[in-house]
């Protein structure tokens, strides 16, 4: 394991489980692009550890990932090279979590959305924290949800259900994410990473190899379903980013939290 990654994301070892954290507590775990990158290499750079049988993905302090950093948002809508590396990285991320042998537990310790949305639903199982939300609000901001909203949720949810909450960017209560399958179970939060490395280590003890052979071939499902709608929202969120429409929801929110 040489890759080097970076201090945005975090990964701690107990016996064969790895903890990956999204690690900028102070930002909500919004990604900017050094977290982008490190989300983009950490399975490549897990699947060579070979004393790993399980993955626990969180996020640091009161959030799991709070969508895109508004400077990271700025940069892509400025830099077409940027722009279109980054969203490299985004069907990389996507599907290396699709290919990644070992099962990954999603511990959800606070709101995830957009990129943490997606994040989250491209793991193996996924946990609730009874603080916690889903959304995806890129069209909220006037981008597509290009990196996993669109080609991910109709597989776990109805294609209704899915459009419903994409057009609109609601928050998801946890027990309604449980109902419309986009989450296994619903956790009191002080239990969340008790519970998820009860799983994890549940996990760690059976066969490993009939274990990685059936995520293999149950994913292979995810993998087919969403390879000819993830190009299609992929490009159409490159354009959405260099958009006028984009630039100006951004511009808004940046002097909202301002206070202007």
């Amino acid at each position: 394991m040489e890759t080097k990654l970076p201090d945005e994301i975090q990964v701690s070892k107990d016996g064969p489980i790895r903890t990956v954290t999204l690690n900028r507590p102070e930002q909500l775990n919004a990604t900017n692009a050094a977290l982008h990158r490190g989300i983009a290499e950490v399975w490549r750079w897990l699947a060579e550890d070979p004393e790993a049988r399980v993955v626990i993905l969180t996020g640091a302090g009161s959030a799991f990932s709070a969508g895109g950093d508004f400077g990271f948002m700025v940069q892509l809508q400025q830099d077409a090279a940027f722009r279109e590396q980054t969203m490299a990285e985004a069907r990389t991320i996507l599907l290396d979590m699709i290919r990644f042998p070992l099962p990954v537990i999603a511990a959800v310790n606070g709101p995830a959305v957009g990129l943490g949305c997606s994040l989250a639903l491209s793991c193996d199982l996924v946990l609730l924290s009874d603080r916690a939300h889903l959304a995806d609000p890129h069209l909220n901001v006037g981008l597509v949800a290009g990196d996993g909203g669109a080609a991910l949720w109709p597989l776990y949810t109805s294609l209704l259900r899915a459009k419903e909450f994409i057009f609109t960017g609601e928050r998801i209560a946890p027990e309604l994410a449980v109902q419309l399958g986009l989450a296994n179970r619903v956790v009191p939060h002080e239990q969340l990473m008790p519970e998820a490395t009860k799983l994890a280590q549940k996990l760690a003890r059976l066969p490993q190899k009939a274990l990685r052979d059936t995520k293999r071939a149950l994913n292979t499902h995810v993998e087919k379903a969403v390879a000819g709608p993830l190009e299609i929202a992929i490009q159409a969120e490159i354009a959405s980013m260099a958009s006028p429409e984009h630039a100006e929801r951004v511009r808004k929110l940046i002097s909202k939290s301002k206070g202007g």
